[in-house]
């Protein structure tokens, strides 16, 4: 008998790829659990299901930096509280991040996909699960995007939950219109310019970091409610903004930009974090 909970949540993280760097993604999750029938006449009851699989999920993907341990890209050093790492990328650039652990987690892999993060994962959870279960299948997904969408990673500082956590992200569509129309051309311009971007805050730029920044690199830091979060990145892969990095003001951050293009045009920006939520700010040419 086999059970199944098709999109039972979705995890937004980010993880480390030797060519494209630090990517921030979004994936639904489902799961299927095959197992006998129990005195209830259930494989599992749905709500230890999606209780526990939301927990745990919630724990130790969501808002996440991912690793893969085994790519020889990865330089790690850890403590008893934190990882400090160096990601070697393709191009030859280094990326650094010092991190609380809850924040990074290590997957026991050469690269991170939906396969190779599912199959980690179910090994993990093996006993998580009622006796009656004999076999778990997770399956991850990118939301079907028909538009342009980006990649971006972000940290949140002033957040009192995990969003503070200094690399961790989304996989985001935007829409865009002008005048009433969708501009599909300002779309994929962004989409674009967002390709596995990290979207830095200029207040988090710290040049006595212990991740030290120079000509090539930024290197962000701050101090939240979990903990000391560091992070040095090459340039080209950064876009700095003046405020915090809320999908609100990354709306409007891309609303006031397109109204000091188009200064006579009503703009209307809808930006996703995620799947199904984020932020709509419409700019008129009075305002």
């Amino acid at each position: 008998m086999r059970l199944f909970v098709d999109n039972l949540t979705n995890v937004d993280f980010s993880y480390l790829d030797p060519k494209r760097g630090l990517v921030g993604e979004t994936w639904l999750a489902s799961v299927e659990l095959c197992g006998t029938l129990d005195d209830q006449g259930m494989v599992c009851d749905f709500g230890v299901v999606k209780k526990k699989l939301r927990q745990w999920l919630d724990n130790t993907l969501d808002h996440c930096l991912l690793v893969p341990e085994k790519n020889p890209a990865l330089m790690l050093q850890s403590d008893q509280h934190h990882h400090n790492l160096n990601w070697h990328l393709d191009d030859g650039d280094i990326l650094k991040c010092h991190s609380p652990k809850a924040a990074i987690t290590l997957i026991d892999t050469q690269s991170i996909s939906a396969e190779n993060v599912a199959k980690w994962c179910i090994t993990e959870l093996k006993e998580a699960f009622p006796h009656s279960v004999e076999s778990l299948k997770l399956t991850f997904m990118p939301e079907p995007i028909a538009g342009p969408y980006y990649h971006y990673s972000h940290g949140l500082k002033k957040h009192e939950g995990n969003c503070q956590r200094i690399a961790h992200g989304h996989r985001s569509k935007i829409e865009i219109w002008r005048n009433g129309e969708q501009s599909h051309e300002d779309m994929a311009r962004w989409a674009q310019l967002w390709q596995d971007i990290y979207i830095g805050t200029q207040e988090d730029l710290c040049h006595a970091s212990p991740l030290s920044a120079d000509a090539d690199n930024y290197a962000f830091a701050y101090q939240s409610q979990q903990g000391e979060f560091s992070l040095s990145i090459p340039k080209k892969r950064c876009y700095l903004i003046e405020t915090d990095t809320t999908v609100e003001l990354i709306a409007r951050h891309i609303a006031l930009q397109l109204a000091n293009a188009y200064p006579k045009d009503t703009i209307e920006v809808k930006a996703y974090e995620g799947i199904g939520k984020g932020a709509i700010v419409t700019l008129s040419p009075s305002s």
